[in-house]
């Protein structure tokens, strides 16, 4: 049995998502995994869950027991959670964080597409990811931003300024080198990073 079924295979028999499986330098094998995600049903508030230690050294002993019944090659194992840049792989994942900030790599250049408001080589964009329902009922994806700078801590913001305009770019995912979820760091929570108490 190939490496990635039996990985696949022990991470979803414990009950969590595998995420990604890295193999580095050295022999480290290195696994990410995360606790399954379902859809909120409407009306109700759905409370995010995170993957705990004890979650990781769970997986970790019931892997070493399977990789090695299996012989699989590796020196170091390391099970972790996906962290706060979270890599998006699956549609499932994307519509888990729909209205989160992620940053976006394209695997080509916008090009004409750009409309030249945007440099046309450009490949790296980090905004607001969007769920886009187009008419024949197919659902696709969007990243929303603005190139306005970030204000300062205390810097006075003229009202009389006109801001830069939204921009918006759909996607596929077969478009993306790379997406993550933006590692915004806030000690009041993820969901509270613009409040102030």
């Amino acid at each position: 049995m190939a490496l990635q079924e039996i990985v696949e295979q022990t991470v979803a028999g414990l009950g969590y998502d595998l995420v990604e499986i890295e193999r580095s330098a050295g022999g480290l094998l290195r696994i990410t995994i995360d606790l399954p995600w379902t859809a909120p049903v409407e009306g109700q508030v759905s409370v995010e869950q995170f993957v705990n230690v004890e979650d990781c050294e769970k997986v970790t002993r019931q892997l070493q027991f399977a990789l090695e019944v299996d012989g699989a090659e590796y020196k170091r194992l390391e099970v972790s959670s996906p962290g706060i840049d979270r890599p998006l792989r699956h549609t499932q994942d994307f519509e888990r964080f729909a209205g989160q900030i992620i940053d976006v790599t394209l695997k080509a250049p916008m090009g004409a597409a750009a409309n030249g408001q945007v440099n046309a080589n450009r490949k790296k964009f980090r905004g607001t990811l969007e769920r886009v329902v187009a008419a024949d009922g197919t659902v696709g994806w969007q990243i929303v931003w603005s190139d306005a700078p970030e204000p300062k801590p205390g810097q006075k913001i003229s009202k009389k300024r006109v801001p830069p305009p939204m921009q918006a770019l759909g996607f596929t995912l077969d478009e993306l080198r790379d997406a993550r979820l933006a590692p915004i760091v806030s000690f009041k929570g993820r969901g509270n990073a613009g409040l102030v108490e």
